[in-house]
C-alpha cells in the first residue's frame, strides 16, 4: 500500500480515524450510551407512573361511580321512606278528622235533642200552667166558694149512690 502524502483522500481518512480516536478516547459511545439508557429508564418511569396514575384514577372513577349509585339509592329510599310516612300521616290525619267530625256531629244532635227535650218540657209546663190558670179562671168566674163546695159535695154524694148499686 502506498500512502500518497498529497491525496486529500489520505487526509481525510487520517482526520476521520483521529476524530474516531478522539470520540473513543473521551468515550463518547459509553457516554451517549448511558444518557440514552438514562432517557429510556426516565421515559420507562415516566410510562408506569402514567400507568398507576390511570390505574389510580380508573379505580377513583369506579369507587366515586360506586358511591353515586349509593347515594342515588339511599335517596331513592329516603325519598320513599317520606312518601310512606306521608301517607301514613295523611291517612292518620283523615281518619282523626272523620273521628272529629263525627264526635262533633253526635255531640250537636245531642245539643240538639236536650234542647228539644227542654224546649218540649217547657212548652208542656207552660201549657199544664195556662190550663190551670184558664181552669182557675173559670171556675172562680163561675162559682162562688160555698155554693161550689156545697154542690159539689152534693154531686159527689149522687155520683157515689149511683156506683155503688
Amino acid at each position: 500500500m502506498h500512502f500518497d502524502l498529497s491525496d486529500p483522500t489520505f487526509w481525510v481518512m487520517i482526520s476521520f480515524l483521529g476524530f474516531v480516536a478522539l470520540i473513543l478516547y473521551y468515550k463518547v459511545p459509553a457516554t451517549v450510551g448511558k444518557t440514552l439508557d438514562q432517557r429510556a429508564d426516565a421515559i420507562r418511569n415516566e410510562l408506569d407512573e402514567a400507568r398507576r396514575l390511570r390505574d389510580e384514577a380508573q379505580s377513583l372513577l369506579a369507587d366515586y361511580q360506586r358511591k353515586s349509585r349509593e347515594a342515588e339509592n339511599e335517596a331513592k329510599e329516603i325519598l320513599e321512606q317520606a312518601k310512606r310516612e306521608a301517607e301514613a300521616l295523611t291517612a292518620q290525619t283523615r281518619k282523626a278528622l272523620t273521628e272529629s267530625v263525627e264526635r262533633r256531629t253526635k255531640s250537636a244532635e245531642e245539643k240538639i235533642a236536650r234542647a228539644e227535650a227542654q224546649a218540649l218540657a217547657e212548652v208542656r209546663a207552660s201549657a199544664v200552667d195556662n190550663a190551670i190558670s184558664a181552669a182557675e179562671k173559670i171556675l172562680r168566674s163561675k162559682a162562688s166558694a160555698a155554693s161550689t163546695a156545697a154542690g159539689l159535695v152534693a154531686q159527689s154524694i149522687k155520683d157515689l149512690g149511683g156506683k155503688l148499686n
